[in-house]
């Protein structure tokens, strides 16, 4: 059945687009708060309002971290091993935070 050829190119590129967005709210709350200060009322903020945005940013990483790994891990269906999967997500780390980089930070 082509469903079946079709499935796992379909959890592989979810999981890619996952981690992507994953990462994409990691580097902001990570690193996000150092630019903050260039907004109008954030150079007034203490670090536990800080904090508490970061982590609230944070929040929609792991939304969509999590289903990425479950998604993608062959324990689950998915086309990737444990090993890949991080590995995957390591890659990707650093693709989005060149690209934040060069265009954000």
């Amino acid at each position: 059945m082509i469903f079946a050829k079709i499935l796992p190119a379909l959890k592989s590129l979810t999981t890619i687009g996952l981690l992507i967005l994953s990462n994409a709210f990691m580097t902001l709350a990570w690193y996000g708060h150092l630019k903050f200060k260039d907004l109008k009322g954030f150079d007034q903020l203490g670090l536990m309002w800080i904090i508490i945005i970061s982590w609230s940013i944070a929040l929609f990483e792991y939304m969509f971290q999590v289903p990425a790994n479950r998604i993608g891990y062959q324990g689950n269906g998915g086309p990737f091993s444990l090993v890949e999967l991080k590995v995957l997500q390591e890659v990707i780390t650093l693709s989005v935070f060149v690209i934040f980089s060069l265009l954000i930070f």
